[in-house]
């Protein structure tokens, strides 16, 4: 998936001199973008100097920096709250991925970040992005999750099993991965890591 589809022919040069960004995200956001696959995130951004529509992001987490991802500004505005109209609004940036490196973060130890958003050198950026090299080969995945369900009717017992996984969710079910046509090679995750659940192997 790629979003290279700005326009930004008619955009006015930049006086800051930055067309790229670093990105922290937000505390909590990297554990859940392990759990479940999103297309973008949004977040409040800083007053002052702004990313526009197009401008590259390198995404980091902090503690150690670690480079998780990159992408590009599709959407800026205002974050409106819903109720009375109020004074002061945040400003809202909208980013979608061009790649992720989530499970395989690189070292951003020397990058100096001030802030949730912070200016990048293009050449910074694309040193960054250089270490993350180019995306791996996808390939075919089967998943499963397999739970005991009681009830009186196979209808009956689709709905406890929706139920079930909408009420635990990745935080709790064990999930079952394995290559398509390589049932031998199982793994299974929680919270979006691999989890051993032998508990022979735990003796």
């Amino acid at each position: 998936m790629t979003t290279d589809t700005v326009d930004r022919a008619d955009q006015e040069p930049r006086t800051d001199g930055a067309d790229a960004w670093a990105v922290l995200l937000p505390p909590g956001r990297y554990e859940a973008e392990r759990l479940v696959h999103h297309d973008t995130f949004e977040l409040n951004s800083a007053e002052g100097t702004q990313p526009r529509l197009g401008d590259q992001v390198a995404v980091l987490v902090d503690a150690p920096s670690r480079l998780v991802a990159l992408g590009r500004v599709t959407d800026i505005g205002d974050l409106r709250p819903e109720g009375p109209p109020v004074e002061r609004v945040e400003p809202r940036l909208v980013i979608t991925y061009t790649r992720r490196s989530f499970d395989t973060p690189v070292s951003a130890d020397g990058l100096a970040v001030d802030g949730p958003v912070t200016p990048l050198d293009p050449t910074a950026f694309q040193a960054l992005a250089d270490q993350l090299g180019p995306p791996p080969p996808r390939q075919p995945w089967m998943v499963s999750l397999n739970l005991p369900i009681e009830a009186v009717s196979a209808a009956e017992a689709v709905r406890e099993f929706w139920a079930y996984v909408q009420e635990l969710g990745p935080r709790e079910l064990p999930a079952f991965v394995w290559p398509s046509g390589n049932e031998l090679a199982m793994q299974t995750f929680v919270l979006g890591e691999e989890a051993n659940q032998d508990p022979e192997e735990d003796d």
